[in-house]
């Protein structure tokens, strides 16, 4: 992860026209000790080749091949125009990212980068803000703010694992510095939560250092020790910001989109966008899909991924593109801002799916773009595995649930239970659920809660995620088992926070 000092970014700039704008960048490049001085000529010169204009209103002018050697140390000098400036073909660009990057260093850059302003809301918010701090924290993705990112959704993987599913989940909340080590070996070593429909939970207690979500679908459903795995969403819980998102898992349409929707579809439900109605049996697609290997010598830098959205932009299928070199889920190709945050080097293998009427003509134009190079030469290059074209169908299937009534006791092996019936009139949603996990914490005791109506197994009562997953509605009882010092007293308290109605 590169560093970005709060001086280098610069609000509520003024440029009259592109050029301006350019050459503030590359003076405050210079300035901060990245580039030698002519370094100007080189993004200026970019420009001509191809624009740097990369969508939501954001641009990133950088050097030519020919002027790397003027990149003294990789860094960027971010810009902020409030009142935009003119970019060439009617794109108005309100945040200005001048990069310096030595050898392929600007790919990771940019793959950073483009990870935070791929999203239009967040890239809206940076045109205004006037707050340096706040300004930074969103751009380097440390934003307190939760919300999912399509980089921590892996569809149709090819597997028949719940643990590699679990796995390759927390390695995204890793790359996202969501989760320590601690939170990876307890995720991996834990048994998953079913939640509904074949889709399952994981979670710890330890190691988390921010909120975030994480969610696996294989590409066939699977059984594991005789039920149903169609998904793994895996929870980095931090504070209460993720409350709203857990609640959501709960819903009916929110499951069905998790099971058959898009990466787009799924990271709009997990933030609380509109529910599309996704079929919740049977959703079946086919279309094209190309395997190619990547021949250029600099991978995916901008001037190659407009190229190469370019070829794909006259076609009216929906593409999509995966790196499955690199990992990560299929993102749309026809933005330059989303196949440049593939960060594809030479040699990665990218698979591209099309669908509509003219999908096999999009994959075949596609693979002449690539192979051609996308503006650059490659004929020195030869790919380890040939191109593929193929047709591809999917198919999503489900399951269902069940009921039963109260008591109290100690049971053989010492520990203290309790049945509590929840009175709470739409159940333990997000905050109820809190109440009851910050009660739980207070002692010091070991406590395990299961839902006796929906034969779940017992987990851990000081876990939030796993409280709201138990999908508690009023009338439905409660089994706690506590052991440890505070045993009686946890169970007394979490009996008195249910009656007063868990803050409600």
């Amino acid at each position: 992860m590169f560093n970005l000092p709060e001086n280098n970014i610069h609000l509520a700039a003024q440029a009259a026209t592109k050029t301006q704008a350019i050459e503030l960048a590359a003076a405050a490049l210079e300035q901060a000790g990245y580039v030698e001085s002519g370094y100007l000529q080189g993004m200026l010169g970019r420009e001509q080749q191809t624009s740097t204009f990369l969508g939501n209103g954001i641009a990133i002018p950088h050097g030519t091949l020919e002027t790397r050697g003027m990149v003294k140390n990789t860094g960027v000098a971010v810009f902020q125009f409030p009142q935009g400036v003119e970019w060439g073909e009617d794109n108005i660009a309100y945040v200005v990212i001048g990069i310096a990057a030595r050898s392929d260093e600007h790919l990771a850059l940019l793959r950073q980068l483009t990870h935070v302003l791929g999203d239009e809301e967040t890239a809206a918010k940076l045109a205004t803000l006037n707050d340096v701090k706040k300004f930074r924290a969103i751009l380097m993705g440390e934003s307190e703010e939760f919300s999912v990112k399509a980089d921590t959704i892996s569809l149709d993987v090819d597997t028949q694992s719940l643990l590699t599913l679990t796995a390759i989940n927390a390695g995204k909340l890793q790359e996202q510095s969501a989760v320590e080590n601690a939170f990876v070996s307890e995720v991996i070593s834990s048994a998953a939560l079913p939640l509904a429909k074949g889709l399952w939970l994981t979670d710890s207690v330890n190691g988390n250092l921010k909120n975030a979500i994480a969610f696996s679908r294989p590409k066939a459903a699977f059984e594991h020790n005789g039920k149903s795995i169609q998904g793994v969403l895996t929870i980095a819980a931090k504070d209460d910001a993720i409350n709203d998102a857990l609640t959501r898992l709960l819903d009916e349409n929110v499951q069905n989109t998790l099971l058959n929707g898009s990466s787009e579809q799924i990271v709009s439900v997990l933030n609380g966008g509109k529910v599309e109605t996704v079929a919740a049996s049977v959703q079946a697609a086919s279309g094209v899909a190309g395997t190619f290997t990547l021949r250029n010598e600099h991978g995916l830098h901008a001037r190659p991924s407009a190229v190469l959205v370019s070829a794909i932009k006259p076609f009216t299928a929906k593409i999509t593109v995966e790196n499955l070199t690199r990992g990560g889920s299929l993102v749309n190709a026809k933005s330059v801002m989303k196949i440049v945050a593939l960060g594809a080097s030479q040699g990665h293998r990218l698979r591209f799916v099309a669908e509509g009427e003219d999908a096999q003509a999009a994959i075949e134009a596609i693979s002449q773009a690539l192979t051609s190079g996308l503006g650059e030469d490659v004929s020195s290059f030869t790919p380890a595995e040939a191109d593929s074209i193929e047709t591809v169908g999917t198919a999503q299937a489900q399951s269902a649930v069940k009921s039963d009534k109260v008591s109290s006791q100690k049971n053989d092996d010492g520990a203290i239970e309790a049945i509590f019936t929840i009175i709470n009139e739409h159940g333990l949603h997000a905050r109820p659920s809190a109440t009851l996990v910050n009660e739980v914490k207070k002692y010091n005791a070991s406590v395990a809660v299961q839902n006796l109506d929906r034969n779940s197994q017992l987990v851990s009562a000081k876990s939030l995620m796993k409280i709201v997953a138990l999908g508690v509605t009023k009338g439905q009882r409660l089994r706690f088992v506590a052991t440890g010092e505070e045993a009686q007293k946890a169970i007394d308290g979490i009996g008195a926070a249910i009656a007063a109605g868990l803050g409600e």
